[in-house]
């Protein structure tokens, strides 16, 4: 089973990043299936290669097919977020603990929110861009200013609620 079918299961928010995540890989290597095997699925156990490759293949030329080869995400993708974000408007209603974990997050969600300049309205996408680009300093070896840190682990209990009652909800 491929990474992104184990997350999808498992965890919802982190299958959301990953995505993001392959759709930045994808693009930095301008979509370009032989150079992106050559440098990451050869590196890949034997018995995977394949399936990897298809997948690639596949999600390369739906992001071409939406327009996607500079930024956005997949709308696949996107429909996750808005069923994910549904599913925080039922909790913040019915579950005490959400509404808790939500109100510790909540400074940080409007934060971000306002950095944004109105291009993201949605709570649980702004949790994720957080958590999202925390995970791009990382892996470019950026420097990371410990005053994000409350956001990003803020975000990241969040998410993790989100994912915890949504995999109850889809199993």
């Amino acid at each position: 089973m491929l990474i992104a079918e184990r997350k999808r299961k498992e965890n919802i928010s982190e299958y959301i990043v990953y995505m993001y995540q392959t759709e930045d890989l994808l693009r930095a290597y301008f979509f370009d299936i032989e150079d992106l095997k050559r440098n990451v699925i050869d590196h890949l156990p034997a018995e995977d290669r394949q399936a990897a490759l298809e997948w690639y293949t596949d999600l390369a030329r739906r992001m071409q097919e939406q327009g996607l080869e500079k930024s956005g995400h997949l709308k696949e993708t996107q429909d996750y977020v808005k069923r994910l974000f549904n599913l925080h408007e039922q909790l913040l209603k019915t579950d005490q603990q959400y509404r808790q974990t939500y109100s510790k997050t909540a400074v940080h969600i409007r934060n971000s929110m306002e950095a944004s300049g109105g291009t993201i309205t949605n709570p649980v996408q702004a949790a994720l861009n957080g958590v999202y680009g925390y995970l791009l300093l990382k892996l470019n070896g950026r420097p990371i200013d410990q005053e994000i840190m409350p956001a990003v682990t803020a975000f990241g209990d969040l998410l993790s609620y989100l994912s915890f009652r949504w995999r109850e909800r889809e199993h």
